[in-house]
């Protein structure tokens, strides 16, 4: 009977150069994908900002046309506003309808500005009310809608 004789595995280790290259290829990896999560967050930030200044610009405008048809009075305070022909001013930080600030928001220029009645086709006197808003970035939103004035018109009921 023959005897074997059982040699020891060689022992295997990393060398230091496959150190160096496992580490320098783990670097560039999460390089790239902190690069890449960065360029994603500044996207964000500014989506935010859009979909802020679209919201303020809504407000503002569907405040300006809930008022009534101009009666030629002028514009005291905003609290007191009472036709949309009194919406022409500029808020520096955005402002409740009573002009208040909105926590959070002071960073935003709001504009409205109302133009002298124009022909909107078959109405005659129809007013423009324009808000523009800068966003912190400087981007702009410009909201656009028109009061028509309904006095002679029939309701049917």
């Amino acid at each position: 009977m023959t005897r074997s004789v059982h040699k020891p595995a060689r022992m295997r280790g990393a060398t230091l150069v496959e150190l160096v290259i496992a580490i320098t290829v783990i670097a560039i990896a999460v390089a790239s994908v902190l690069g890449l999560l960065s360029s994603i967050a500044m996207r964000s930030a500014s989506a935010m900002h859009a979909t802020q200044a679209a919201t303020i610009a809504s407000a503002y405008l569907d405040e300006a046309l809930s008022k009534a048809y101009p009666h030629t009075i002028g514009p005291g305070a905003r609290a007191a506003f009472d036709d949309v022909g009194d919406y022409n001013f500029t808020d520096v930080g955005a402002r409740d309808a009573s002009g208040n600030p909105v926590a959070g928001l002071g960073q935003y220029t709001v504009q409205v500005s109302t133009a002298s009645p124009v022909a909107l086709g078959a109405v005659a006197n129809a007013i423009r009310v324009d808000v523009r808003v800068t966003a912190p970035d400087g981007a702009t939103t410009l909201l656009s809608g028109f009061r028509t004035s309904y006095a002679g018109q029939v309701v049917r009921q």
